[in-house]
Formats: C-alpha cells, sequence, structure tokens
C-alpha cells in the first residue's frame, strides 16, 4: 500500500474529483487486500490496482452521478496556461480541458490510462477491459476529435 497510494489516489482524483478520492483508493486497498489470492501476476501490480480503482471510481461517479473530473489534476496547475503541441504551437489548457470533456468516456479513458497514467496499450486495456487494440482504436479516434475540436476554436 504504500509503495502504490499515492499512484492510485491521483488515479482516482481525476476520476471522481479529490473529494471522493482518499475514499476510492481506500476502498481499491480494502479490495486488493480480500482478493489478493486472485492476482494471478499476468500484469504489473500497479494495473492491476489501477483496474480495482476503475471499478470502485465508476462506482463512486453512478453513486454521485459525476462526470469524470476535468480539472486543474489533468492538467497540472493554473501556473502554465498553455502547452506546446507536436508543431510548436500552443494549446491553451482551457481550450483542451472543454475539448476533452467533449470527447465520449471511452475515448476519455483511454487518453487517460495512456497518456496521462503513462499505462501501455496492453495496460491501459487491461484496466478498461478491453483489448489493447481498442485502446489504440479509441486513441486515435479521440485524437482526431480532439484536433478537430481544438482547430474549430481557433478559427
Amino acid at each position: 500500500m504504500r509503495e502504490h497510494y499515492a499512484a492510485v489516489y491521483r488515479f482516482c482524483a481525476r476520476r471522481v474529483g479529490p473529494e471522493l478520492a482518499q475514499d476510492a483508493a481506500q476502498e481499491t486497498f480494502v479490495t486488493a487486500q480480500r482478493s489478493m489470492r486472485k492476482f494471478d501476476g499476468r500484469s504489473c501490480l500497479s494495473t492491476w490496482l489501477f483496474g480495482i480503482a476503475h471499478n470502485h471510481c465508476r462506482n463512486l461517479s453512478r453513486k454521485h452521478r459525476r462526470e469524470v473530473c476535468l480539472d486543474e489534476a489533468w492538467l497540472g496547475g493554473e501556473a502554465m496556461n498553455h502547452e506546446p503541441n507536436r508543431e510548436g504551437q500552443l494549446i491553451d489548457r482551457q481550450a483542451l480541458r472543454t475539448a476533452l470533456a467533449k470527447l465520449s468516456p471511452e475515448h476519455r479513458e483511454a487518453v487517460l490510462l495512456h497518456e496521462v497514467e503513462g499505462l501501455s496499450y496492453e495496460e491501459a486495456g487491461m484496466v478498461a477491459g478491453v483489448p489493447a487494440g481498442t485502446i489504440k482504436s479509441r486513441l486515435h479516434h479521440a485524437f482526431a476529435n480532439l484536433r478537430r475540436t481544438l482547430q474549430e476554436g481557433t478559427a
């Protein structure tokens, strides 16, 4: 728990907000403790914990009728309002938040797992309960939608 709590808490905070993240993280470790004998080592322990956390966050979101949290946890603090993109242009963080909010929950989750959490396609697929190819496809469509939304905002 000591080794993985901070990462699981951040993972939960990005999904349900800081108010509910502590509950979700604690429930994750309670569930993990009860289910440890089911962990078969096919994935990293952290990936398995993220999968449990993902389920707890989804349940908390339903219970509290919350959308995925798109606050500062997604993109860092307010000190920097612009982020350089691949072409060296600046992207307004608020425009990026708005574009992310327009994505489907599945596409947003793929972006969060792969790009923000840094999970591989396979690990992100394990957490989301889909094949790695589905994660790749969701990322492709998510980035196309993000580019389109961001370009519309600058036009």
